[in-house]
């Protein structure tokens, strides 16, 4: 990327875009959501920190008890992938998830679109994966 003029030219290959400085910002940002960005569920809180690390935290709360970091978000889901197809926080049974992050994590799959399952049963909270997952 090259200033010009107030505004950037981006070279993605073969191809250059001039974009001015009101769209460049808005690619910056955009692009800084995507790498390293916060979103905010209903009960829960999914943050990719810059370093790439993967932040799952009950939404509201502040204390360590509260969430579980990943050093990617591919843990998750690599996680999520050896659930069964319908599960509990009970199946949660990864050496360093413990207790109430089990139904943190639980919940969030849930929430997250990038986990195709839904919420079947609050009491107790279950989840099941969709037909497209298992296929």
């Amino acid at each position: 990327m090259t200033g010009v003029d107030g505004g950037v030219r981006l070279a993605v290959g073969d191809h250059t875009v001039e974009l001015d400085e009101t769209t460049a910002r808005r690619l910056r940002d955009r692009l800084t959501d995507a790498v390293a960005g916060r979103r905010v569920f209903r009960h829960t809180v999914g943050h990719t920190r810059p370093d790439g690390s993967y932040v799952v935290a009950r939404r509201g709360a502040d204390s360590a008890g509260h969430r579980k970091v990943f050093a990617r978000f591919g843990e998750l889901r690599a996680l999520y992938d050896d659930l069964p197809d319908r599960f509990r926080a009970d199946d949660v049974t990864a050496e360093e998830v413990t207790g109430n992050r089990r139904h943190l994590l639980v919940r969030h799959v849930a929430e997250h679109p990038a986990f195709d399952c839904e919420l079947v049963a609050r009491q107790p909270l279950t989840v099941s994966k969709t037909e497209e997952v298992n296929d």
